[in-house]
Parts: structure tokens; C-alpha cells; sequence
């Protein structure tokens, strides 16, 4: 069970959506799914060992309540950064789910 004082983050899983111009264009843009409260189980060891103006390589698990529908070609956005989702693993019997990120590079 996810207890709801530990979600205090505030998560926007993004989705990748194709428009048609008139002209027959097609661009594509990153459409928000649905925003959710998160818990950052952990962030990995690259995040807090790089100095500034280094890569920004990282990543984090991150643990929201059971959303049907998040597969791997989905984001999430959280402040300014973006991850894109490796792996979604349910937890329980659809009492949540945990998203292994990886951060996009800038």
C-alpha cells in the first residue's frame, strides 16, 4: 500500500502526439496525460557525484497510485526536468505502480 503522506511530489506523465498541419505537415509534441503525486524512491548516484557543467545523467524510480494505460513510450515531466520511462512495474494487485526513469538530456 502507498501511503499518501510519502507522495509529495507532483509528477506530469507526458504523452508523444502527432498534429497535421493543412499543408500536410505532421509535427510532433509532447501532449500532458495526467498529473499525479509521485514519491522519489531514489535518484542515482550520477546526480549527486556530477559538478556543475557536467552531463546531466540520472535518473529515479518513482512510485504513483495505479493508472492504466502508462507504457514505456510515455514521460514524465517534474519541475523543469524530463525522464523518459524504462520499465513500469505494478505493484500489488493494481494498488500501484513504480517507474524506473532515466533522464532525457537537455
Amino acid at each position: 500500500m502507498i501511503r499518501a503522506g510519502k507522495l509529495d511530489r507532483q509528477i506530469t506523465i507526458l504523452r508523444e502526439t502527432e498534429t497535421v498541419a493543412a499543408s500536410g505537415a505532421v509535427s510532433k509534441t509532447w501532449a500532458a496525460l495526467k498529473t499525479v503525486r509521485a514519491e522519489l524512491v531514489q535518484r542515482t548516484a550520477e546526480e549527486y557525484l556530477t559538478g556543475f557543467g557536467e552531463a546531466d545523467a540520472g535518473g529515479g524510480v518513482f512510485r504513483i497510485r495505479y493508472h492504466a494505460g502508462i507504457d514505456l513510450g510515455d514521460r514524465i515531466g517534474l519541475d523543469a526536468a524530463l525522464y523518459d520511462i524504462n520499465e513500469v512495474v505494478e505493484l500489488g494487485r493494481k494498488r500501484g505502480l513504480e517507474l524506473h526513469c532515466s533522464r532525457v538530456a537537455a
